[in-house]
């Protein structure tokens, strides 16, 4: 269907990453004051431990979803959840904690 409509899958998955990524930021005005003061944005970003550190590098370079260096509150407890996901797995697997502290 893609070779008719002359698209490619790459092509409409760019569009997609590019309208995902421009709503994530902490942004200005009433919205980013919100976004900030739940964590969000630049300051949450300083908050982050490595592992969190390690999955926004993973989202954005392997993913390709677009830069996580001011993601929203959402998106922070999103990599908070897979980075905890990742700690579990480590526990329940090695026995041992993650050589990394948890900030949070």
């Amino acid at each position: 269907m893609n070779k008719a409509q002359g698209g490619s899958a790459s092509h409409n998955t760019a569009a997609t990453n590019t309208n995902t990524t421009s709503s994530s930021g902490g942004g200005g005005g009433l919205m980013g004051k919100i976004n900030n003061s739940m964590g969000g944005g630049q300051k949450g970003e300083h908050n982050e431990d490595a592992l969190d550190k390690g999955v926004d590098y993973v989202q954005e370079h392997i993913f390709h979803k677009g830069p996580q260096n001011n993601e929203s509150a959402v998106e922070q407890a999103k990599d908070e959840q897979i980075s905890d996901a990742i700690r579990r797995g480590y526990k329940s697997t090695t026995g041992k904690e993650f050589p990394v502290k948890d900030k949070s």
